[in-house]
């Protein structure tokens, strides 16, 4: 940026930041480019493109100039920005969870869809819950619910608690579990989700820099097969759950199958698996006999 700053106007700007991230490899340039200087102005991406002959100044450049910089290194937007957006509401998120994305979206619809019955007094128990986002969804969605939200981590439990207050979901109880353990005194439930890692460690090594280098490995890795964890949940679930309860459990590309038997041999019957938005593979679920 070697022009004198009363040169740069939002367009020239995002012009700019769009052609280096271009240049760099990154996806989505000028999405990118868009929703940081967004942030950076504290405004919209509409703004941006209604004041696009505005000359910014040298802070505010100064300010996207530094978000600029964090992106080339590939760290996620999402964390540069604080947010991301989950069936409709804005999660925080930094480096402590994984970053919300669409995919999971469905993991929500088949646990709602398939709780019609218990509608109104659902009891829930959302397994490696990260942000929050699949508990609070459910909880926002269904108002006379009561969930458990359970991790591993005790930072992620932070996070995910605050999204809890700003998003208006009080109704959910945060515990610190490695999956069910030291939970049933909480049970039994009327259904269990999960979005387990379920990458095979092999393949970490080749996923996306903005993922491998940034997105907490302990959410992502799953052992040599990536099943590890998928297993440990659908052999847990019968004792966590009432007859008739369901498990969905979000699964990766390539293993809806494999879960499928698993979900076989844990007792579980109805076995149904439901495609992303991008027509993938991606819950397993399954009512216990």
């Amino acid at each position: 940026m070697s022009e004198t700053p009363q040169t740069w106007t939002i367009e020239t700007v995002l012009r700019w930041a769009t052609e280096d991230f271009r240049g760099r490899g990154i996806e989505s340039p000028r999405l990118d480019a868009e929703v940081l200087l967004a942030h950076a102005l504290t405004t919209t991406r509409v703004k941006l493109i209604v004041e696009a002959r505005r000359s910014l100044d040298p802070s505010e450049l100064a300010r996207f100039r530094g978000m600029v910089k964090r992106r080339r290194t590939r760290e996620p937007v999402a964390y540069l920005v604080g947010a991301r957006e989950f069936y409709g509401r804005s999660f925080r998120v930094d480096g402590r969870v994984l970053i919300p994305r669409p995919d999971t979206e469905t993991l929500v619809d088949v646990a709602l869809a398939r709780t019609r019955s218990c509608s109104m007094s659902m009891r829930a128990l959302d397994l490696c819950t990260g942000s929050g986002c699949v508990a609070i969804t459910l909880v926002r969605e269904r108002p006379t619910s009561r969930v458990v939200a359970a991790d591993l981590s005790p930072e992620a439990l932070v996070l995910a608690r605050d999204n809890a207050q700003r998003l208006g979901a009080y109704n959910i109880a945060f515990r610190q579990a490695d999956l069910f353990s030291g939970l049933e005194p909480l049970g039994p439930f009327d259904v269990v989700t999960a979005n387990p890692p379920y990458i095979a460690t092999a393949e970490v090594g080749s996923l996306q820099p903005d993922i491998r280098d940034f997105e907490p490995r302990v959410a992502l890795e799953a052992g040599p097969g990536g099943l590890e964890v998928v297993r440990r949940v659908v052999g847990g679930a019968p004792a966590a759950l009432v007859h008739g309860g369901v498990l969905a459990v979000e699964v990766g590309v390539g293993q809806a199958d494999a879960a499928r038997a698993l979900f076989e041999e844990s007792g579980f019957e109805g076995i149904e698996v439901a495609r992303d938005y991008g027509r993938i593979e991606r819950v397993v679920s399954g009512v216990l006999r």
